[in-house]
């Protein structure tokens, strides 16, 4: 299962502190890079507006 930012995202970096294995890209739109996320779930749950889903 692969997971995705949503245009919800708010940049406020949460997800990228929670992520184990450092998918998350920051930049001007946040992004998961899913060569390297393991889908744990850990950012899906970590969101505090829920702009991280399940594609």
């Amino acid at each position: 299962m692969a997971y995705l930012i949503s245009d919800e995202c708010l940049a406020c970096g949460t997800c990228i502190d929670s992520c184990p294995v450092s998918a998350i890209v920051e930049g001007e739109f946040y992004s998961i890079n899913s060569e390297v996320c393991d889908n744990c779930g850990i950012c899906l749950d970590s969101c505090p507006v829920g702009a991280i889903i399940e594609e």
